[in-house]
């Protein structure tokens, strides 16, 4: 059995637990929405197939949306070890979300441009790359917004401010500190994936 058929099978059995017992069910749709959305269009350009270690980054990164959803993302536990390293009391975990929001798209969009030969220069991939991770990343906070006015009170835990005025930056950053680690730490792994598989585009 293919490794992204067992992946799948195993995120869906992640996504009812998930469901389960969820602290808030209307913050958990709202959570776990980028789940579904990936799923989708992950079975809508099935043509394109992944490297094993892109498929792997995408199941963790699910992973992390539907922990944050289930708990919410302001209480999530184990992550006090967080507020020790940044000061505050808040619950940094949406953070680590908005971290792999930067890391997993990097490589996913590092792969297609590779794959797809739209971009040979490295500078050019890195640069390129960067700046898709910032646009989804931002456009995911025109999200929280809208969806802030639109549910009113409903909406605060998917918000998930926690009354710090610099959530909006501070969650952008983490998604660029993200892509950059990916990019600076990942990319020869990647490569390597690439190169090994040579898989049709």
């Amino acid at each position: 059995m293919k490794l992204r058929v067992i992946l799948l099978f195993l995120i869906i059995i992640f996504t009812v637990v998930s469901y389960i017992g969820a602290a808030e069910p209307f913050t958990w749709w709202l959570e776990a929405a980028p789940v579904f959305l990936g799923i989708l269009a992950l079975i809508f350009f099935r043509k394109f197939k992944f490297t094993n270690f892109v498929y792997i980054i995408i199941f963790i990164h699910f992973l992390i949306l539907l922990i944050g959803a289930h708990f919410t993302y302001a209480k999530v536990p184990g992550v006090d070890w967080m507020s020790h390293i940044f000061g505050g009391t808040r619950n940094n975990y949406d953070k680590i979300g908005h971290f792999i929001q930067g890391f997993s798209p990097a490589l996913i969009a590092r792969e297609i441009l590779i794959r797809k030969k739209i971009v040979n220069g490295k500078g050019w991939l890195f640069y390129i790359v960067v700046s898709i991770v910032l646009a989804i990343s931002a456009f995911y906070e025109f999200i929280e917004w809208w969806v802030s006015i639109f549910s009113g009170d409903a909406g605060d835990s998917f918000l998930g401010t926690q009354g710090y005025i610099w959530d909006t930056q501070t969650d952008m950053f983490s998604a660029l500190i993200g892509a950059l680690v990916a990019l600076i730490f990942f990319s020869k792994l990647q490569n390597k994936f690439i190169e090994k598989n040579k898989i049709p585009s």
